[in-house]
């Protein structure tokens, strides 16, 4: 029986790999995460040149993230394209309804999808998983929509299975904490700007310096909310003060550490949307 649940990885990973060779040709929305990261090193293995990868530049991620993925996409050989989406002239999205992923996805995937046209139209896939299924994603409406394909959930792939399966390929992004749009720290509602979009990322990049790569910082008008592991709070507050004056620094008058934790989707409304 154990025997029988360790092969499943390699099971869902054959059955990708099916997938992608049907597919012939593709192009990949990479961002340097744990999923697209492997997707696209299993696609070019199955593919070859048919493998192609696109990053999207835009307002919506750390710079630190995007020159993340760029250095791994030349490690790893990825032919890649980066596509600069404004997704601050999207009306929708910067008025911050809760369905706010959705007009993102639909304007980005819409440029990805036109990009693919000059290139004679390969599939467009991205890395959503199995495992997001049970996340509030409005997004993955737009994503149907527009007929971009998840191989990953189709196969049944988890993410903790893609992180075993990234680790069994000495990719990096095994165990790389979870990314989010930065657009996630701001409550629904209140407009998303790009000052405040810059704010939160050099909030965030001061608590990495400090040693807590897996953070989040939510605003709240002048207040910054912290988010970490439960595991990391005495580190933390053993640097509060350094972190509150740096935080202050950028125009904050109150920092908090938040005692639920780092989660995903704390700002979401309960239930997701009706």
């Amino acid at each position: 029986m154990a025997n029988e649940k360790n092969d499943m990885p390699n099971e869902k990973e054959e059955k990708l790999r099916q997938y992608l060779a049907g597919l012939g040709r593709v192009l990949i929305a990479y961002s340097g995460g744990v999923d697209s990261t492997y997707l696209m090193a299993v696609a070019k293995e199955v593919l070859a040149d048919g493998a192609r990868a696109v990053l999207v530049k835009g307002a919506m991620q750390a710079e630190r993230e995007r020159s993340e993925a760029l250095d791994l996409a030349e490690r790893l050989d990825f032919p890649l394209t980066v596509l600069e989406v404004d997704v601050l002239s999207v009306a929708e999205f910067t008025a911050n309804p809760p369905d706010r992923c959705y007009h993102c996805k639909k304007e980005i995937f819409g440029r990805i999808l036109a990009l693919a046209r000059q290139q004679s139209s390969p599939p467009v896939l991205d890395g959503t998983n199995f495992s997001d299924q049970t996340d509030f994603r409005p997004g993955r409406r737009a994503l149907s929509e527009l007929g971009v394909l998840s191989p990953l959930q189709e196969v049944g792939l988890t993410k903790a299975e893609i992180r075993a399966l990234s680790r069994r390929r000495d990719l990096p992004t095994w165990n790389k904490p979870a990314m989010a749009c930065l657009a996630t720290r701001i409550p629904y509602g209140d407009p998303i700007e790009d000052q405040v979009l810059r704010t939160v990322e050099r909030a965030e990049e001061i608590l990495v310096r400090h040693g807590f790569g897996e953070c989040r910082v939510r605003v709240h008008g002048d207040l910054a909310r912290i988010e970490i592991p439960p595991g990391r709070f005495a580190g933390l507050l053993g640097e509060y003060q350094s972190v509150t004056v740096a935080l202050q620094d950028l125009g904050f008058r109150f920092v908090t550490l938040d005692l639920m934790g780092l989660r995903s989707g704390s700002l979401n409304p309960p239930g997701g949307l009706a």
